[in-house]
C-alpha cells in the first residue's frame, strides 16, 4: 500500500499540493528555487555531496516528502555529530511519516551521525523549525509553515522539541516612528560619521557582499549560527534584485566599513500562491499587479556589527524602515524567526509593538546503532 521513493524531485515538489487542502496557509517555494536549493552541483552548501530526497506514496498517490542532509560546517563549529531533515511535509498519516523519518534517520546513521534534527530548510540562516502554534495565521515570505499534525507525527516517532522560536507581525499604521527613538537611537541618526545607503538594483551585486560581512559579524555569537561564505550568501540572496522595493532595505557604513543592515522586502507569498509556485508567461504581469496591490512587507533579517552594539543603531535602522514602509503605503510587517535565547532582538520587536504570529520548535532524536 505504501511505497518509499528516493530521488524523484518532480514528485517531491508536488507533495504539498497533493496532501494539504486547497485552503492551507502553506506556500511552496518556487519550483525553480526548490530545484536549485536541492542541487548538489548548484547549491554550494552541499559542495558536490548530494542530499537525499525521499517521497512516499499511499495507494499510488504522493502523501509525504523529506530531505536528509548534512551541514558539516555547523557540526565542526558547534561540536556536533548531527544530520538534518528538512521539507518534512506529510499527510496526517503516521505510517507515511515513519517511512520518511526512518529513511532520513538511516541516511544520517550511515554517515556516522548520532543525532538528527529539523526542519532545517536548509541551514539555520534559512527557514527552520516545525510550527507548534499560530496555525491560523498565513505566513510571510521566508516564514515557515507546517500543519498542526506535523509535530504530533514527530512526537509519535520519538522526536522531542527544542530550540523554541517565534515569528512576529507589526501593524505599520499604528506605529509612530518617532516613538521608537530614544536618546541612543536619536544620537545614532545624528552621527555624521555614519553613512546611510539604500540598497538598489543598480548597486545590489556589490552591496550584497557588504551585507554578508555585517550579517556574519553581528550574528557571530548567535546559537547555531555558521558564517556564510560569499558563495553561499550570494546563492541565497542573488534574486533580491528582482523583488526589493528600493528605499525599504538599509545599509549603514562607518568609515567605509559596513556596520548595519536591515533587509526588508515586499511579501511575495500571495503572488507565489496564485501562480502555484511555478514561473510562466503570465508571471511578469501577475508580479506587477501584485506590486500595485500588496500592502505587506517582511524583514528577512537585521544585524549590527559587534563593534557598534548597544549604541542605538539597530533601533535607528528599524525606525527608518518603519518610516519608509508608512510612506510607501505598507500596512503590515512580518518578522522572520527569532529564538527565545535572542533577548536583544526580542526587546527590539517588543519596542515595535509586534505581536507573536507563529510558535516553532526544532525536533530532534538520538540515532542509535542498529
Amino acid at each position: 500500500m505504501y511505497e518509499l521513493r528516493e530521488g524523484d524531485r518532480n514528485e517531491f515538489f508536488s507533495v504539498p499540493f497533493a496532501c494539504y487542502p486547497a485552503d492551507t496557509p502553506y506556500v511552496s517555494p518556487l519550483r525553480s528555487d526548490l530545484r536549485r536549493m536541492l542541487s548538489e552541483t548548484e547549491n554550494p552548501l552541499f559542495a558536490g555531496r548530494a542530499p537525499a530526497v525521499f517521497t512516499v506514496r499511499r495507494a499510488g498517490q504522493p502523501v509525504g516528502r523529506i530531505v536528509a542532509h548534512l551541514h558539516e560546517a555547523s557540526n565542526r563549529r558547534h561540536g556536533l555529530s548531527r544530520s538534518y531533515f528538512g521539507f518534512f511535509d506529510c499527510a496526517d498519516d503516521l505510517e507515511a511519516a515513519r517511512l520518511l523519518l526512518d529513511a532520513a534517520e538511516g541516511w544520517g546513521r550511515q554517515r556516522g551521525c548520532s543525532e538528527i534534527a529539523g526542519n532545517f530548510n536548509l541551514t539555520a540562516m534559512q527557514q527552520i523549525g516545525v510550527m507548534t502554534g499560530g496555525h491560523d495565521r498565513p505566513p510571510y515570505s521566508d516564514q515557515l509553515y507546517t500543519p498542526a499534525h506535523i509535530p504530533r507525527l514527530l512526537s509519535a516517532c520519538g522526536y522531542e522539541p527544542f530550540f523554541p522560536t517565534s515569528t512576529f507581525e507589526v501593524d505599520v499604521a499604528d506605529i509612530d516612528p518617532a516613538k521608537l527613538l530614544g536618546p541612543r537611537q536619536t544620537k545614532a541618526l545624528a552621527r555624521t560619521d555614519l553613512q546611510w545607503v539604500p540598497l538598489s538594483r543598480r548597486t545590489l551585486a556589490r552591496q550584497l557582499r557588504d551585507v554578508r560581512l555585517v550579517l556574519n559579524d553581528g550574528f557571530d555569537d548567535n546559537p547555531m549560527f555558521v558564517p556564510l561564505t560569499e558563495e553561499e550568501f550570494l546563492f541565497q540572496a542573488r534574486d533580491l534584485m528582482w523583488v526589493i522595493d528600493p528605499g525599504l532595505p538599509v545599509l549603514v557604513y562607518f568609515g567605509g566599513t559596513p556596520v548595519g543592515v536591515v533587509v526588508c522586502i515586499p511579501d511575495l507569498n500571495p503572488l507565489i500562491r496564485a501562480t502555484r509556485s511555478r514561473l510562466g508567461g503570465q508571471t511578469p504581469g501577475a508580479y506587477l499587479r501584485h506590486r500595485l496591490m500588496n500592502r505587506r512587507a517582511v524583514i528577512i533579517f537585521y544585524s549590527v556589527s559587534r563593534a557598534l552594539h548597544d549604541q542605538g543603531l539597530n533601533g535607528a535602522m528599524l525606525a527608518t524602515v518603519i518610516r519608509a514602509l508608512k510612506a510607501r503605503g505598507y500596512r503590515q510587517l512580518g518578522i522572520t524567526w527569532i529564538s527565545d535565547e535572542n533577548k536583544a532582538s526580542l526587546r527590539q520587536v517588543e519596542k515595535l509593538g509586534a505581536r507573536p504570529m507563529h510558535r516553532l520548535h526544532l525536533f530532534r532524536k538520538r540515532l542509535t546503532c542498529v
